[in-house]
């Protein structure tokens, strides 16, 4: 499977989906327009190992909603992605049972790295 999560408003996801230049056989999800599915979340876990390696701490609703002062376990991160889609860390990507989850150039670097071999 080879599959992205991005935000299509997000000119950071823009870019690195340019710079990656998906093949054909990939899948592009708008998280926006089309929301991650519990079941789609669950798989991104049992690959990440975590909610929480998910969860995008830098989400203004993140900070709007004082969560950095409250205790945080791993159901809460997953409901918090499941509400609402600037939670999720992005871009997710997915290939072939490996995982690839945000915009650090390494991460960014191993994804196209994988995606081109």
């Amino acid at each position: 499977m080879k599959k992205i999560y991005y935000l299509s408003t997000c000119d950071t996801c823009k870019r690195i989906l340019n710079e990656l230049k998906p093949l054909g056989d990939m899948e592009l999800q708008d998280i926006k327009s089309d929301p991650i599915t519990p079941q789609q979340l669950k798989e991104m876990r049992s690959l990440s190992g975590s909610y929480e390696a998910l969860f995008s701490k830098r989400a203004r609703l993140f900070s709007e909603r004082q969560l950095k002062d409250k205790q945080l376990e791993d159901k809460d991160y997953e409901a918090l992605i499941l509400e609402h889609y600037t939670f999720l860390k992005r871009p997710v990507i997915l290939v072939n049972n490996q995982i690839f989850i945000g915009n650090s150039k390494k991460v960014v670097a191993a994804a196209k790295e994988t995606i081109h071999t």
